[in-house]
């Protein structure tokens, strides 16, 4: 299965890319040279051929190729909100995090992630423990794979407090001076501006002076707007 779906990938190099994605995305991994919106189709494709297990199946074999756009569709494979089960996902999808190291592949795992959080919102006492970890990357992906709670125009109850807690998250990452948990700190803040400003306002009054300036600055993009 994993040679078939590698060469549909490969189908869509573009000459030159390759070189380019690796420069910026800082990879030593393979890179093939393949455009996002190629892996789009080509995962959309495969979500709707394929079965849940064999799904499971395909993107961990793309996960284990430790190819840059393989990993990348391996997450796209799994970010859809109707998954039924979605135990086998949830296990996988945890399994990667130790596995990060660059915001892209990360950014797409995290948002298969954040499609099992919303599904099933108790998750979040895993993902408090991410929270604690040495691995910068499992620390920052607490926050990323959580932003769908940054979104909500009408929170019920529930999620007012699940957004309170993960912002306590937040909080406790402010002493951090590592550039990524600034930003997404930074990320997760920002974007809920755009839904609940006086939230944002008190963090950043507790909470602004201590945060590096791009990280503030960042945070309060739109609270004037």
């Amino acid at each position: 299965m994993l040679t078939d779906h590698l060469d549909q990938l490969k189908a869509h190099i573009e000459p030159g890319r390759a070189e380019q994605k690796a420069a910026y995305h800082k990879q030593s991994r393979v890179v093939l040279g393949v455009p996002n919106p190629a892996i789009n189709d080509l995962t959309k494709a495969w979500r709707q051929a394929l079965s849940v297990p064999e799904r499971v199946a395909l993107a961990d074999a793309l996960w284990q190729s430790d190819i840059f756009e393989a990993r990348i569709a391996a997450g796209k494979l799994l970010t859809q909100a109707r998954i039924r089960p979605d135990e086998a996902v949830w296990e996988m999808l945890q399994s990667w995090v130790p596995d990060f190291d660059s915001w892209a592949i990360a950014d797409h795992a995290c948002g298969a992630i954040s499609k099992r959080l919303v599904a099933d919102p108790a998750r979040l006492d895993q993902v408090e423990g991410w929270t604690r970890s040495d691995h910068m990357w499992t620390r920052r992906a607490a926050l990323v794979s959580t932003l769908p709670w940054t979104k909500q125009n009408n929170p019920k109850d529930d999620d007012l407090d699940r957004r309170d807690r993960i912002l306590g998250w937040a909080a406790a990452y402010v002493p951090d001076r590592d550039w990524f948990i600034q930003k997404a700190v930074a990320w997760w803040l920002r974007d809920l501006s755009k839904h609940d400003a006086p939230r944002v306002r008190a963090f950043l009054a507790e909470h602004g002076e201590a945060m590096k300036p791009f990280a503030r600055r960042e945070a309060a993009k739109y609270l004037d707007r």
